[in-house]
């Protein structure tokens, strides 16, 4: 078990120098699939941040507000509750 965790902390030694290493010969990325793949995971991630950002707002709007605005339901115009079977009638 301890000879796991050995080689465990040397691979992740190894690929900390790795990164090092690119980012000290400023050549982040292999190839133009590595920069497209990144493209694509920041629009992910800037999407999700932009959507919990308008849940925020939406909760904060809603659920702050001193008072809601009722619902305005015309007297007149109310759903029907069920439909009417014509086949019964005689």
């Amino acid at each position: 078990m301890g000879r796991s965790a050995d080689e465990l902390g040397q691979e992740l030694e190894a690929t900390a120098q790795e990164v090092l290493g690119r980012l000290k010969s400023h050549q982040l990325f292999q190839s133009e699939w590595d920069v497209a793949a990144f493209a694509v995971f920041l629009v992910f991630v800037g999407t999700v941040v932009l959507l919990l950002l308008l849940v925020v707002v939406h909760c904060c709007c809603c659920c702050c507000s001193p008072s809601p605005r009722p619902r305005k339901v015309s007297p007149g115009k109310e759903k029907p509750k069920g439909v009417d079977n014509l086949a019964l009638e005689p």
